[in-house]
Order: structure tokens, then C-alpha cells, then sequence
């Protein structure tokens, strides 16, 4: 049976009985068919995570006991951020999952001139509830002790610039074979994908103004959706 990892936004400590919501207690007794004395760990996105065992499960009510906490940290040796232009939800989702996954940071989903998603009030709430659930599955799935963080940018211009950044770029960019070296000596990376049909001279003005360079990463041109991935995974090869 594959061991179950389970994500709660409260406070943990040793020793302490956990109430879970009705629909994670739905997932717990008919998706992972555990029972009550099953083992389970527990984390709450602020490091470590704990070894806990189901203490009820029904219909009326589900909850964990914590045992021991366990100080462990699988993230990577420096933060490295998102920044990726919406475009179709979909695309957007399997950015989130797969770079969740290889350890990002945190994202930041921006409109840019060419793509523009008309997101207020509730609708943007609830695209970015669904996001953010996508975000933590993640993160239960890959074993992280972290929750990246998640900032919706109506205009590229809100985008905040953490450590050294660039802006993926087929042309006209410092290939990654000239900035490995220093990627490796950062404090934090964050990388900007482009939108479908790539980034307009606009959107190039905006990101470089606020202190992003343009970066090339190979000879081909990779889809909106691969590109972050890609990124993460061939720096935390650099990092090690």
C-alpha cells in the first residue's frame, strides 16, 4: 500500500489529535481505503512533518494523531520562483503540478500584451483556489515539506524580480551555458515563461526595466508548458 502524505493548513505538534475536513476524510476511507490506526504523515507547508496514525474515520467525523515530528527538508539549496503567463488554464495547471514537483518556490501566473485572462472578484478567486489545490496534490505527491506560494499579476509590470532573473528568450539572449556559473552562486533564480507566440517587445521592456535579463535555453523552441520544468530540472542538476 503506498503511504498516504496528507496536506492541513493548522498547527501541528506532538501528541495532538487533528481534525480533517469532510472531503479528506471522503478521500481517506473510499480513495486511499485506509482505516482507523492506519499510518499517515501529516505536514502543514512550514517544514518537517510528522508521523501520525488515523485516529477516527466516518462518516460523521475524521481525524489524525500526531506522533513524532521528523525535521526534514527535501527542497532545493535556494529558492527558485516562476513567473509564467496564463494562457490556456490547462497549461497552466500542468506548470504548477510539474514544477511543484521539481521544487519551485513559488509562481507567479502574470497577464502579458498577447495573453490576457479576464480574472476578478470570484472567478479569480475560484481559478485560484483550483490552482492552488493542484499546487498542494503536488506537493503531497513529491513528498515536499514546503508549499510554494502562488500571486496572481494582472499586468506584467506587478511581477516582483526576486535574486537573479531572466526572462526565457530564443534570441537575442545570453545562452545558459554563459550563466550556469552564476546561477550556481545565487541567492534565488527566478525564471519568466513567455506566453504562446512568445514574448512581444513590450513584454520585453516591462520585464528588463524591472531588472530581468533575457535567457536562452537551446536552439529549439520549447512549448509554454515545458519550459519551466525544464529550467527547474537542469539547475537543480547545476545545484546538485
Amino acid at each position: 500500500m503506498a503511504h498516504c502524505r496528507i496536506y492541513t493548513n493548522q498547527d501541528l505538534a506532538e501528541h495532538q489529535s487533528i481534525t480533517l475536513s469532510d472531503d479528506l476524510g471522503h478521500y481517506l476511507r473510499h480513495v486511499m481505503r485506509l482505516h482507523e490506526g492506519d499510518a499517515v504523515t501529516l505536514f502543514n507547508g512550514q517544514g518537517g512533518e510528522y508521523q501520525a496514525s488515523i485516529d477516527q474515520l466516518s462518516k460523521q467525523l475524521s481525524s489524525c494523531y500526531t506522533e513524532q515530528f521528523h525535521d526534514i527538508s527535501r527542497e532545493l539549496s535556494l529558492p527558485i520562483h516562476i513567473v509564467q503567463c496564463a494562457n490556456k488554464s490547462e497549461k497552466i495547471e500542468s506548470v504548477l503540478q510539474k514544477a511543484t514537483e521539481l521544487g519551485a518556490a513559488s509562481f507567479q501566473i502574470a497577464n502579458s500584451q498577447r495573453t490576457a485572462l479576464k480574472l476578478t472578484g470570484l472567478k479569480l478567486e475560484k481559478r485560484l483556489q483550483r490552482w492552488q489545490r493542484i499546487i498542494i496534490e503536488a506537493a503531497e505527491q513529491s513528498e515536499r515539506t514546503y508549499i510554494p506560494t502562488l500571486h496572481w499579476r494582472n499586468r506584467l509590470s506587478d511581477v516582483q524580480c526576486l535574486g537573479q532573473s531572466f526572462a526565457l528568450h530564443p534570441h537575442q539572449a545570453k545562452p545558459w551555458t554563459k550563466v550556469r556559473d552564476a546561477l550556481s552562486k545565487a541567492s534565488a533564480i527566478t525564471f519568466a515563461i513567455g506566453p504562446e507566440g512568445g514574448w512581444s517587445h513590450e513584454d520585453l521592456s516591462v520585464l528588463q526595466s524591472t531588472g530581468f535579463q533575457t535567457l536562452s535555453f537551446g536552439s529549439r523552441i520549447m512549448r509554454t508548458e515545458t519550459a519551466a520544468p525544464a529550467l527547474l530540472a537542469a539547475t537543480q542538476g547545476l545545484l546538485g
